[in-house]
């Protein structure tokens, strides 16, 4: 049950649009990977609820064996409550990720700030053996504290502390993305339009890429904000 990285938004679709090349490209790095949603992001103008289920399911079969939970919170009126923070603690503690990626700390939709602020205080009372939470048989889990939490850049262009060169993963980002067919650019929708269902959209996630890419010289790049110092042992890890 072990992932090396579990990547956690409060909406499907969160994750693939702000951190799928950087999944891909560890995936085939040989590390594991799960994922979890904290909402079905039911409140969204297009699709439902249970669409969007689907669409997530479509979604993780891009990223191979990767598991994927929902923890059912109520999108855009989830609170930061002792049993919201367990819900969490429950998915750390289950598959004992080394790192944590998490929702923007501040952004357009009120939803992913609120996320981020919810994350990292579970990966931290993860950490507390006096708090008790049990697996899926019943039995008691064991405190896990994730060694680092990276806060993935959605739509605000936030200073990013690094990025990650995704170049030769861009494209399997765009299928990822466009797993999620009720939300984005679909001639055939009889939905009302949105911000993100324009057929230019994908094309603001690209430039977005490339514009957190140029400082490092390559053509795309995810960005991400952290929480603690960046350790190194080594200068040339760094580009």
């Amino acid at each position: 049950m072990k992932a090396d990285i579990l990547a956690i938004g409060v909406h499907p679709d969160d994750i693939e649009l702000s951190a799928s090349g950087t999944l891909f490209r560890h995936i085939d790095l040989g590390y594991s990977v799960a994922l979890c949603d904290l909402t079905q992001g039911e409140l969204g103008t297009r699709g439902s609820g249970p669409l969007r289920l689907e669409e997530a399911e479509k979604a993780k079969l891009l990223f191979g064996a990767a598991i994927r939970d929902n923890l059912g919170m109520r999108d855009g009126f989830f609170e930061h409550s002792e049993e919201n923070i367990l819900k969490i603690v429950n998915v750390i503690r289950k598959y004992q990720p080394e790192i944590v990626l998490a929702n923007a700390v501040s952004d357009r939709h009120p939803d992913h700030g609120r996320a981020s602020k919810l994350i990292s205080d579970a990966c931290f009372f993860a950490g507390l053996v006096k708090i008790k939470t049990l697996d899926e048989a019943g039995n008691e889990q064991k405190k896990w504290r994730p060694k680092a939490i990276y806060h993935y850049l959605q739509d605000r262009n936030l200073k990013a502390d690094l990025v990650v060169d995704i170049s030769e993963y861009m494209d399997r980002k765009i299928e990822s993305i466009m797993a999620y067919s009720s939300q984005f650019f679909n001639p055939e929708s009889s939905e009302p339009e949105t911000p993100i269902s324009s057929k230019s959209f994908i094309e603001f996630i690209k430039a977005k890429n490339r514009t957190y890419a140029r400082d490092i010289g390559v053509e795309y790049a995810e960005g991400f904000t952290v929480e603690r110092n960046i350790g190194v042992k080594n200068l040339f890890d760094l580009i």
